[in-house]
């Protein structure tokens, strides 16, 4: 573990503070920690899909991405559905095809299409916790976190596609740091399930980088170092209200 996160912990510009570890180990934020790493899930995956549908395919494939999602969405937006309809609903309903005039090919749309597929397996997975434990999804609002690093992203392209990217890497980095400093705390089922995500989120936080510096086609350290710094502020400092990604609790 250790040597997996080691890249992690050089990446991010702070570590998760320890007044933050003791507000996620109380009992009664359970509910809120779990609900926000589910919807956390989707927005992972609603965020790759943009990405891909933006930037990357042809029209049939933009729509069958957007009924791969539409099940999970519905859930969350709509509450719409149950766990024993999503049981079967992580998988395309074809192959996903890249438009004709899009500098940005096949790589951007593997990596994207297998993010999204595993971030829905951990939004499942969060669900069934909370199901066997009888915790109801309710609707919860957003914290400060994503748009206090998408608020810096520049407005012309591809510095737009660049920034997105490198937040990307950023809030998926700053998840398998987070469930690293969570396992210890967590009862053995979440302690095993925390664990057992660290491998894919350490790849995808890789994934947006690579993709980033591919498409930049230039050095990025300036950039990537520009939005290390504000994500370790909105990581240190006081905020009043408590989530997965949230600062310091106030």
């Amino acid at each position: 573990m250790q040597q997996l996160l080691r890249p992690i912990y050089d990446f991010l510009h702070c570590e998760t503070p320890d007044s933050w570890i003791s507000a996620a180990k109380q009992p009664e934020n359970l509910t809120m920690l779990l609900t926000d790493h589910m919807i956390c899930e989707l927005k992972a995956a609603q965020t790759a899909m943009w990405l891909i549908r933006k930037y990357a395919v042809d029209k049939d494939s933009s729509d069958a991405l957007l009924a791969w999602l539409k099940p999970y969405e519905d859930f969350i937006y709509r509450k719409n559905g149950s766990i024993d309809d999503l049981a079967n609903k992580n998988r395309l309903s074809k192959n996903i095809v890249p438009k004709s005039n899009s500098p940005y090919g096949q790589d951007l749309i593997d990596k994207m299409v297998l993010l999204i597929k595993e971030e829905l397996h951990h939004f499942y997975q969060v669900l069934e916790i909370m199901e066997n434990r009888g915790i109801a999804y309710d609707n919860i609002s957003a914290g400060r976190y994503a748009k206090g690093l998408i608020r810096h992203v520049k407005t012309y392209e591809p510095d737009t596609l660049i920034d997105k990217l490198i937040c990307g890497a950023y809030i998926e980095a700053r998840s398998c740091e987070r469930f690293a400093k969570l396992a210890p705390h967590m009862d053995d089922e979440l302690n095993k399930f925390y664990v057992s995500l660290l491998r894919s989120e350490a790849r995808h936080y890789q994934d947006y980088l690579t993709l980033a510096e591919e498409i930049a086609g230039h050095d990025i350290t300036e950039r990537v170092a520009f939005f290390g710094k504000i994500e370790a502020e909105l990581i240190s400092s006081p905020d009043v209200d408590f989530k997965f990604h949230s600062g310091c609790p106030a």
